[in-house]
Formats: structure tokens, C-alpha cells, sequence
């Protein structure tokens, strides 16, 4: 039997590619991001009562790993890539059917000309146009296990100390400072690249951010915008 599902909404985030985005939903509780509903869902009546709930779970689609091959293992970067687990006891993206989970912080609805009433939420792990499939409030007694094991992903990892100069940081909207220190501060490399002469350059806010990682500490190095990286890019090919 064969399922169709459509996406009802879109997220708005900050992170134009993959790299960089958190690996898990609420381990930067300072990124603010929103869920846009597609028209045929922007009847306002479909939210009443959306408010009441301080967190919701957005179901999702990793839009950038679908695949028609099915692997029964995956290596988990949290393993080092050298590890196979089964697929089913990870959260890797590639999947039979590419489906994500994540647990966000409803911060406000709000309503925006041409898009309708858009959900504003902190704590999102999605790609800017990310499709959702559906969101459904989360609701403590239900959903929260205090005691629950994590198998070999006990905690969020070791965080990095983050080094940016004052005058880099007058770059960055306001607004978004702490965002940039969170997402960098837990480490936005690749768990196999440990290079501490790479510079690696991430995408975030209409910007492009460079940094080194030595001796556990993140150093920015250089903070541009976003267009100028892409014409360097068009300029080389």
C-alpha cells in the first residue's frame, strides 16, 4: 500500500545549506526560526488554540537525503563514521522515508502580509525550506521521559569555547549573536574533520562565517556576505 503526503508548511531558518545546523532540535534554544503554512492551510481556525502549548513537534522531511535505496545500517558522525548501527536505532537522515522529528519552542504566532498566520519558534534543527508534514502540540506527561537511556548518544558532546573578535561581531545582526555562538560553540564540524589548520566556512543569516578549531577553542576569522561568497564561487567556475 503506497501513502501520499504533502507538505502543509515550510520553515524559515537562518541556515540556507546543511552545514552548521544543530544535530538536534533544542540544543540551541536561541535560534528563532518560523513555520510558514502552505495556502490551502492558512485558515487561521486550523491554529485555535495553538497558544495554549509552550512547545510543539514538527514533522518533517530531510529534502536534501532523499533516496529510493534502502540501507539496513548507517555510520552515526557521533561514532566517529566508523561505526555501523542499524538505521532504526538512529536519527540519521537517511532513511526509507526520509522523515525528521523535532521538539521546538513556541515563542508566538504572527501575522505576516501574503504568508498568513506563521508559527515562531526557537530550537529548530531545519534547513531554510525544509517541507513539513504536520505539527502537533507536545504535551509533558505524555511526551517527557526524565529516565529515558540514550544508547550511544548519552549527552549533546563536548561544547567548544567560541572566540570572536568585537569588530567581526558587529556583523552579525543583534538579534542573532547568541544564535552564531550556540551553533558554533557546539561544534558545527563534520565529528571526522579535526584539521586545526582547516578554515571552514559556514553559511548563516545572509552571511558567510570563517573559523579555525584548535585546542578546543573556535576562532572566527573572517565574517562576509553571503552574495560575495557565491559571486567568488561564479566567478571560479
Amino acid at each position: 500500500m503506497t501513502y501520499t503526503l504533502r507538505p502543509i508548511a515550510h520553515i524559515v531558518s537562518d541556515f540556507p545549506g546543511k552545514f552548521g545546523i544543530p544535530r538536534q532540535a533544542g540544543v540551541v534554544p536561541e535560534l528563532e526560526s518560523a513555520v510558514v503554512f502552505e495556502p490551502e492551510y492558512r485558515d487561521p481556525e486550523a491554529l485555535r488554540g495553538i497558544e495554549g502549548f509552550s512547545h510543539l513537534w514538527l514533522i518533517w522531511q530531510f529534502s536534501e537525503s532523499v533516496t529510493s535505496a534502502f540501507s539496513p545500517t548507517v555510520r552515526p558522525p557521533r561514532l566517529g563514521g566508523n561505526v555501523r548501527m542499524g538505521v532504526f536505532a538512529t536519527r540519521s537522515p537517511f532513511r526509507p522515508n526520509s522523515l525528521g522529528l523535532s521538539c521546538v519552542e513556541l515563542v508566538r504566532t504572527e501575522s505576516r502580509p501574503g504568508l498568513g498566520t506563521v508559527l515562531v519558534v526557537r530550537g529548530a534543527d531545519l534547513m531554510d525550506g525544509t517541507p513539513i508534514f504536520d505539527v502537533k502540540p507536545y504535551i509533558p506527561y505524555a511526551d517527557a521521559h526524565p529516565e529515558a537511556r540514550s544508547g550511544f548518544a548519552p549527552d549533546a558532546g563536548a561544547t567548544l569555547s567560541v572566540c570572536i573578535s568585537d569588530q567581526l561581531l558587529m556583523k552579525i545582526p543583534e538579534n542573532k549573536r547568541e544564535a552564531l555562538r550556540g551553533v558554533l560553540a557546539n561544534d558545527p564540524r563534520p565529528r571526522y574533520q579535526r584539521d586545526p589548520e582547516r578554515v571552514y566556512a559556514m553559511d548563516f543569516a545572509n552571511l558567510t562565517v570563517r573559523f579555525t578549531v584548535a585546542d578546543g577553542v573556535l576562532t572566527v576569522t573572517e565574517i562576509i556576505p553571503l552574495e560575495a561568497t557565491q559571486d567568488d564561487k561564479n566567478e571560479k567556475s
